[in-house]
């Protein structure tokens, strides 16, 4: 059990289960596992649906808006040009970002009980602070 939401958010943008962290948590490259081969974890209730897309855009757009910019205002290329050098890396860098992204989600939505996921926490060990 991860001891915080940030761990259970990194294990699954590795690919990992967020609960155990050591068994992988895709079956495919965005389907995640009935279960967990380790924990037992259910990953079938996942519903991450297309948030991790979102994001995905978010950030490439981001990203790539300065360089679109520059590409024009200060190289001065055609928008063509910049269009077939621009597109070709956005697919790429999305596609990049994609399964890291739906496993950092799935993490963030176990971690805090969010839809049929039940929140679970480490129980501390006496002595130990919460």
């Amino acid at each position: 059990m991860p001891p915080g939401w940030a761990p259970a958010l990194l294990r699954g943008a590795k690919g990992r289960c967020p609960r155990c962290g050591e068994a992988s948590l895709f079956r495919a490259w965005l389907n995640p596992v009935e279960r967990c081969a380790r924990c037992r974890q259910d990953w079938s209730v996942q519903q991450a649906d297309d948030f991790p897309a979102y994001i995905g855009i978010l950030v490439v757009g981001h990203v790539l808006a300065p360089v679109v910019i520059a590409m024009i205002g200060t190289f001065g290329m055609s928008a063509w040009a910049t269009l077939a050098i621009i597109l070709p890396l956005a697919v790429v860098m999305l596609l990049t970002m994609l399964q890291p992204t739906k496993g950092a989600v799935i993490g963030f939505l176990w971690w805090h009980g969010i839809g049929a996921f039940r929140q679970e926490r480490r129980v501390a060990e006496p002595g130990e602070e919460s």
